[in-house]
This record gives structure tokens, sequence and C-alpha cells, in this order.
């Protein structure tokens, strides 16, 4: 069950991380790089990334095998980049449908796919 809260908690994070980093690209500010707007969106973003911190603290906490969990370092890092790409693909069809993924975005989400398994390979 710890690998299960784990990715739960990682995929909740990474929700709140890609809200952060990107939500601010579709508010009616978005094109305006002012000092005033800039401010506004780095304060807005670090308001928001704390809930990132708080469901990503404990995912890793919860699932790093030196506190009893399944996952090694190495795993939780990968595991965390690939569920970051995967929401953040989720939330580019969403809110940027202008947005389009083409061959080699694919190609380059399954080279991770490919890190993923050789990261887990005994």
């Amino acid at each position: 069950m710890k690998g299960f809260y784990t990715i739960l908690l990682l995929i909740a994070s990474n929700i709140f991380m890609t809200l952060a980093w990107y939500g601010h690209l579709k508010t009616d500010g978005a094109k305006k790089t002012t000092w005033w707007v800039l401010v506004v969106a780095i304060l807005v973003s670090w308001g928001i990334a704390f809930f990132e911190y708080v469901l990503q603290v404990p995912a890793n906490k919860i699932g790093f095998k030196g506190n009893g969990g399944p996952f090694s370092l190495i795993q939780l890092k990968v595991i965390q980049e690939v569920l970051s790409l995967l929401v953040f693909m989720g939330f580019t069809l969403f809110a940027f449908k202008e947005e389009t993924f083409k061959w080699n975005h694919l190609v380059a989400f399954g080279l991770i796919v490919v890190a993923v398994y050789l990261v887990f390979k005994k």
C-alpha cells in the first residue's frame, strides 16, 4: 500500500506543481510582463507550490526504502518525472488546446518510459 499511496501523493503533488509553473500562462495577464504582474504570478505560484510540497514530502518519506517504503531514491525520482510529464500532458491537452504533441514529443516520452523500465530492472 505504501507504493500506492506514494504514487497517489506524487500525482496530486504534480497537479499543484503544474498549476504553479504554468497556470499563470492562461490568465488575463499572461501576455503582460510588467514587474507587478510578474510579482503577483510569482507569489501566487509560491502559494500553489506550498501544496505541492505538502504532498511531495510525505510521498517521498512514505515511498523511500530507507523509511520502509518500496522505492529507492533513484526509482522515486524517475517515477516523479514520469508522473510530472503525464500530468503536464493532460494539463496541456486540457488548458492549452492550441498546443499539439508531435511525433518527437511522443518518442521522447517513450524513452522516459524505457528509463523507468531500466531503473526497475534488477
